[in-house]
């Protein structure tokens, strides 16, 4: 296997990247915590709904906004994303803030999350102040614990100091299951080898260890698989997707209720085919381009005004029936209206 992918950290389409925007650091700050940040998933009755934060809290106060009334829920989690710790150029200069300011929404939750999952490229180069500043941040979530996967920022060591910071617990590159409400999580390691063109990969001792984590299950037992590169082809030819995704999905299709959470390319797109949901979450340190909309991926430096339409989240609905998962998208704008049913 040839480990060869984007970086992410040289590739900035020429039609983004101006210096004559009218930004500043400030408006760019302000900006760019109003839009990025986690997703908050509600699990009732065996059903996951996600909610986009950023249209939740209100921007001049900092909390939930007036009138806005959540369903009840079993628990909740909050998913994060691509945090990029030690990323300082012009997409973002500054990641450490636009992470806390994701946190701060967490904070401002009626309800603290059980827990919350982080799903890759906690750093951006795998050095051990980025992963200091990163778990320095995170102590100040309100939640009982963090479960995390790697992104391919986090290995560039071959995940040596990803694996002793969190690796406690976990097999092989850090693969590992546990159970919350009812509900069997699956964090999986899709960076460690990739093939060519950057495809993630799980490869066969991976595969042979999911087989057997899912045997004993009921196929009632509702399931949330995390990584970091989707397990669906985005968009294979910038390496948008998992190379042996469809063999590990295979173990999934006689279970009622499968979401599929995942990072890596720095926007929401979503997916149901038959009974799985495909998910993918935003960055909280800088957008990429769309699939196909420029030369390569990469930070993508964009007009302050623009940033929220880039980085805003959408709200999805997951409705279970028949022992499949229906979807129904709502523009984030309209989504405080749903949610607070006016």
């Amino acid at each position: 296997m040839k480990n060869n992918f984007h970086h992410g950290d040289d590739h900035t389409p020429a039609s983004n990247d101006t210096n004559n925007d009218g930004i500043d650091r400030r408006g760019f700050l302000e900006c760019m915590a109003w839009a990025g940040t986690g997703v908050l998933w509600m699990m009732s009755g065996g059903i996951l709904k996600s909610y986009g934060m950023s249209q939740m809290i209100d921007k001049t106060t900092g909390g939930l906004k007036k009138g806005l009334l959540l369903p009840k829920s079993d628990f909740s989690f909050v998913q994060i994303s691509d945090s990029h710790i030690g990323f300082n150029k012009a997409a973002n200069p500054d990641v450490v803030s636009t992470l806390q300011a994701a946190i701060a929404k967490i904070n401002n939750m009626p309800t603290a999350p059980s827990f919350v999952l982080h799903t890759g490229d906690l750093s951006h180069l795998a050095q051990a102040d980025e992963f200091d500043t990163l778990e320095q941040s995170l102590k100040s979530i309100k939640t009982d614990q963090i479960f995390y996967v790697p992104g391919e920022h986090d290995v560039t060591d071959n995940g040596k100091l990803y694996l002793e910071r969190y690796g406690k617990g976990t097999l092989g590159d850090g693969w590992y299951s546990f159970d919350k409400n009812g509900v069997h999580f699956i964090g999986l390691v899709n960076v460690t080898n990739h093939v060519d063109g950057g495809l993630g990969y799980l490869g066969p001792d991976q595969l042979k260890w999911l087989e057997n984590d899912v045997k004993g299950l009921s196929s009632s037992t509702p399931i949330v698989v995390f990584a970091h590169i989707p397990l669906w082809a985005v968009y294979p030819q910038w390496g948008w997707g998992t190379d042996d995704s469809a063999q590990a999905l295979s173990y999934l299709k006689r279970f009622g209720s499968v979401s599929v959470l995942n990072g890596h390319i720095h926007q929401t797109i979503q997916k149901v085919e038959g009974n799985i949901t495909f998910h993918t979450a935003n960055s909280t340190a800088f957008p990429q381009p769309a699939p196909g909309s420029a030369p390569s991926p990469g930070p993508m430096k964009v007009p302050a005004e623009k940033l929220r339409t880039l980085l805003g989240l959408t709200s999805v609905n997951y409705i279970e029936h028949n022992h499949s998962l229906a979807i129904t998208d709502i523009p984030l704008i309209d989504a405080a209206m749903v949610i607070g049913g006016q």
